[in-house]
């Protein structure tokens, strides 16, 4: 098949021939449609992985994927070949990506049927951001009337958290420079109130929040700096490794989150998409072929979900 794989790390990834994956015991066999570009792909074709997780080669990229089940792995129950089916590729070992013709995922984690009115698109791009954004606001526990503060709102996980969290009634804050960059998070979230991180946020933020907000969502940026937004008692969750040693004896609480997508937090998200009340921000796409200009694009900073066609 079909891959956009790398020999070695690190390296720049390219599109080439791999032997297709076959299901294992409890794994399912999907074949492609659509996937996506992340942060964790990038990380992992740069080398920052190595010795944090086992990588075997030929490795192929990818963690989200949305397609069709082509096959079954040994016991597995609840799925079918033929089930429109996406997720997020979750396994011990780097080796066998989404970003490929066919991919294997264990049918009891990752896994979630696709459902009318999601797009495959959409659905291929939401799985691991959507499972980032949401964990990052259960943790802070954002509500009616809170202020948070969301630092990254332009990338794929920002993009979805600002909506989140608007739509639990929180009042957004935003960093996006002025432009195309605050023009497309209000486009996600009417109310969000924009900073331009690329001046002095401190100043920025104070001047909308004197006394502090009440939630940070650290997804980009200097934590200790954005830490420091809060109001007495406030909380920080962070998906870049900001941690509870990091306020160590401050009046403040840090999370680091880690997406956690089981199947019901990505059957919800999908519900939610479907319905309209969350859009998945893709913003280009580009087919397998071309994959590493995805990568460049993503490298270069741009704007949402970066989707990749595989079939």
């Amino acid at each position: 098949m079909r891959a956009l794989a790398v020999e070695s790390v690190p390296a720049s990834p390219q599109v080439r021939e791999v032997d297709a994956p076959r299901p294992a015991a409890g794994e399912v066999l999907v074949a492609v449609a659509s996937a996506s570009v992340n942060g964790f792909d990038a990380a992992t074709a740069a080398g920052y992985l190595q010795g944090a997780m086992e990588h075997r080669y030929p490795l192929v990229l990818g963690k989200d994927f949305a397609g069709t089940i082509t096959g079954l792995g040994e016991g597995v129950k609840g799925f079918s070949v033929g089930d429109r089916v996406f997720g997020v590729v979750m396994k011990p070992v780097l080796e066998v990506g989404s970003l490929a013709q066919y991919v294997t995922v264990p049918a009891a984690y990752g896994i979630a049927r696709i459902p009318q009115g999601l797009s495959v698109q959409e659905a291929g791009a939401l799985g691991l951001a959507g499972a980032a954004a949401l964990g990052s606001v259960d943790a802070v526990g954002l509500g009616e009337g809170q202020t948070v503060l969301v630092s990254g709102a332009t990338g794929g996980v920002g993009a979805l958290a600002v909506q989140l969290a608007a739509a639990r009634g929180a009042r957004v804050i935003a960093t996006a420079r002025p432009g195309d960059e605050a023009g497309f998070v209000t486009g996600l979230a009417p109310k969000a109130e924009i900073v331009d991180y690329t001046r002095d946020l401190e100043s920025e933020v104070s001047r909308l929040a004197p006394e502090g907000v009440d939630a940070v969502l650290h997804l980009a940026g200097d934590g200790a700096q954005l830490a420091g937004l809060l109001r007495a008692g406030g909380q920080i969750a962070s998906t870049l490794g900001f941690g509870p040693d990091a306020v160590a004896g401050q009046n403040i609480t840090a999370h680091s989150v880690m997406a956690d997508p089981n199947a019901r937090t990505l059957t919800m998200l999908a519900d939610l998409a479907a319905s309209g009340a969350l859009r998945v921000p893709v913003t280009a796409a580009w087919p397998l072929e071309q994959a590493h200009e995805a990568f460049a694009a993503f490298g270069a900073g741009a704007l949402g979900k970066l989707a990749v066609t595989c079939s």
